[in-house]
């Protein structure tokens, strides 16, 4: 029998995990982490739905942690097979796996001198040296080119343009070596069209059954100017003497920031104000971002050629903690860009804990805000939000800037669904809000006749 499990991302944007079984063999697509809501997080702590020891391998869309953050325990737990990606994924995989490994670390121990937590003590999901134990696993594998997982899976990479890397998967199931294969897409997270830095996505051709993202399933990315609005936000701020706090993803949303503030300053748009990235992973995503020109757009390699994004003398990489919480109770206006991009963890706590409070700065999001993190309950007007224990009041600005979203809108999807030569079977949506897969299902239905379906938590298909 061949059959696809929902382990992740039911109903919500975090902990994908999709489980495909054909005959004796056993796949995991993606391995995240969940974040947000506390019953979501809990999710961590619990063992999977599937026995490890019967997991032959792991393949994974690309390198956020939404989609990436579970290896290690996963490894930590008994898994010892491979973990295939793309070049790129390996790569930036090798940044942000140990780097979360400390943060876990970093922020048990914070816990426990700070007495916080109701565990005692509390322990980190996973260490540092848990995944660096897991990166040993990692094989890269080359787009376009069909790779044999075993006798019953063969699996393909397509570049799907949302962050460096990142990829659609193609599976082909087989029980016995002369049968039809059945095919299933994994979109990942699609990219958008015409961004800066990276090539646009590539259409997908056909797939028997398709697990299709829905981040942006209910709405319209605007198409107002970003570098104005950026510009605008930045100088009101620096203007009554404040410091532009910038959530930021440390993998694609950083280094496009780092790529509107290059060409703001290129324009003599932005005063001369010191930038800082606080985010170890993100000052090492950038160098790889960097060093992938075969990725690279028509733009990002015409720029290159005159001077790198962020390479300016005003641009500061943070690496060492003590100078991260200097940084943080400076009074001199600056720009910090710090992970993590929903302020659900990391150094931009200690950021926010210093700047919140005072009307003068500015707290500028630029992408998705999972419900239950901080950044969700900032962007929805809280008085006051919890870090480290403490209540924190809100009066600084709360800004959005959804146009830097890395996520295609409902309508670069069925741009990009027009891809398929013909209609898969059941198109089952994930990774989105209820209301966002509840409309990306109807607009899907309207356009194109197809059957959708939005799973739930755990929840079992058959493939035939």
């Amino acid at each position: 029998m061949k059959s696809l499990q929902f382990l992740g991302a039911t109903r919500t944007v975090t902990g994908s995990k999709y489980a495909v079984r054909a005959g004796d063999s056993l796949v995991l697509i993606d391995c995240g982490l969940f974040q947000g809501l506390k019953e979501l997080r809990l999710r961590n702590w619990e063992p999977l739905p599937i026995d490890i020891g019967d997991l032959n391998a792991i393949i994974l869309t690309h390198a956020h942690i939404d989609h990436t953050g579970y290896v290690p325990r996963i490894v930590k737990d008994g898994y010892e097979g491979p973990i295939y990606a793309s070049r790129s994924t390996c790569g930036l995989a090798r940044i942000l796996l140990p780097d979360t490994g400390r943060l876990e670390e970093e922020d048990a121990k914070f816990a426990n001198r700070r007495g916080f937590s109701k565990h005692s003590p509390a322990l980190p999901l996973f260490t540092e040296s848990d995944a660096k134990r897991a990166l040993k696993l990692f094989q890269p594998l080359r787009f376009y080119e069909d790779v044999a997982i075993n006798s019953h899976v063969t699996a393909r990479l397509g570049a799907s343009g949302h962050i460096l890397g990142s990829a659609f998967i193609l599976l082909e199931l087989k029980e016995k070596k002369k049968e039809q294969p059945v095919r299933v897409l994994f979109s990942g997270d699609i990219g958008r069209y015409n961004r800066p830095i990276l090539n646009d996505p590539v259409p997908p051709v056909e797939a028997d059954y398709l697990v299709l993202e829905s981040t942006y399933g209910d709405r319209l990315h605007t198409n107002s100017d970003v570098h104005e609005r950026l510009q605008q936000v930045i100088t009101r701020t620096l203007r009554r003497g404040g410091t532009v706090i910038i959530p930021s993803f440390a993998v694609g949303r950083t280094q496009e920031v780092l790529y509107l503030i290059t060409e703001l300053r290129d324009r003599k748009a932005l005063p001369e104000v010191p930038i800082f990235v606080d985010s170890p992973m993100a000052v090492e995503a950038t160098r790889e971002y960097l060093s992938h020109t075969e990725e690279h757009d028509p733009e990002m390699k015409e720029r290159m050629t005159r001077h790198a994004v962020g390479s300016d003398g005003l641009v500061t990489y943070v690496r060492n903690y003590s100078e991260s919480l200097a940084i943080a109770r400076s009074h001199r206006p600056s720009i910090v860009i710090s992970s993590s991009g929903m302020a659900s963890g990391g150094r931009v706590l200690h950021h926010l804990a210093a700047r919140l409070p005072d009307p003068q700065n500015t707290v500028l999001f630029v992408g998705y805000q999972a419900a239950g993190t901080r950044g969700r309950s900032l962007i929805e007007g809280d008085k006051e939000i919890k870090i480290h224990g403490q209540l924190i009041p809100v009066r600084a600005e709360i800004a959005m800037i959804d146009e830097l979203s890395a996520h295609a809108d409902y309508g670069e999807i069925l741009e990009w669904l027009k891809g398929f030569r013909k209609p898969p079977k059941t198109t089952f949506l994930v990774h989105g809000e209820e209301p966002a897969c509840e409309a990306l299902a109807q607009r899907i239905s309207e356009q194109f006749g197809w059957k959708t379906a939005i799973p739930d938590y755990a929840e079992k298909v058959e493939l035939v």
